[in-house]
C-alpha cells in the first residue's frame, strides 16, 4: 500500500497547474522504477526504487519526476547507509528531480513505440543540470496507459558528489541509471 505524503500531493499539484496550457488529459504514475548501477574495480553497486513519482503531459511533450534519496534499496545495508550519509547527503538534499520537454512533438500511436529526447533540468544532490535525456515511450491500445523506459548515465563530479581518494576503486565516476513508468490517464 501506497502512502502519499502532503509534499507528493503538493508536488503533483503545481506540476499541473504550471502547464503551459490547460490540457483535457495528462499522465501519472506514483510507482516510478528508477534503478542504478555502478560497477567499480573491487566491487559493483546497484539499487532500486520503485517509489518515485511523475506527471506526464503529452500535448505539451512535457514530464516531471521526483524520487526520494532514501527510497534506494541496496543489497548491503552499509551500502545504503553510506550512499544516504556520505554521498547523497540524503538529509540536505532528499530529493532527485527532472523537468523537461521533448525535443520534438509527441506523436503517440496506440499499440507503437516512439523514440524521443526530454530536453531538461536534472536536479541531484543539490545542482542543477541541463541533460537530454533519450526516452521510449508507447501508448496502450486502450489510450489510458502509457509506457515509458529510459537509461541514460550520470556523472558523479556533475553534481558535485564527491568520491573520496580511497574509494575510488569501490565507487564509479559515471552511474548508469535505468527507469521505467507506467502512467495512467487522468482528466482534469
Amino acid at each position: 500500500m501506497m502512502i502519499f505524503t502532503r509534499s507528493s500531493y503538493i508536488f503533483l499539484f503545481f506540476v499541473v497547474l504550471f502547464s503551459h496550457q490547460i490540457c483535457a488529459q495528462f499522465y501519472q504514475t506514483t510507482s516510478v522504477n528508477i534503478q542504478f548501477f555502478s560497477s567499480a574495480p573491487i566491487e559493483d553497486i546497484s539499487a532500486v526504487s520503485r517509489e518515485g513519482i511523475s506527471v506526464l503531459n503529452p500535448d505539451h511533450a512535457e514530464i516531471s519526476i521526483k524520487v526520494k534519496i532514501r527510497s534506494f534499496r541496496f543489497r548491503k545495508a552499509l551500502m545504503q547507509e553510506h550512499f544516504n550519509e556520505n554521498y547523497m547527503e540524503s538529509e540536505r538534499y532528499p530529493e532527485a528531480t527532472f523537468r523537461g520537454r521533448s525535443i520534438e512533438k509527441l506523436k503517440l500511436v496506440p499499440g507503437s513505440s516512439q523514440k524521443i529526447i526530454f530536453q531538461g533540468s536534472l536536479m541531484i544532490h543539490g545542482v542543477a543540470q541541463e541533460r537530454q535525456i533519450p526516452a521510449i515511450i508507447s501508448l496502450a491500445n486502450d489510450k489510458k496507459t502509457i509506457r515509458l523506459t529510459s537509461e541514460f548515465e550520470i556523472k558523479c563530479k556533475d553534481h558535485d558528489i564527491r568520491i573520496p581518494r580511497l574509494l575510488w576503486e569501490n565507487i564509479a565516476e559515471t552511474i548508469a541509471v535505468n527507469v521505467n513508468a507506467n502512467f495512467q490517464m487522468r482528466s482534469k
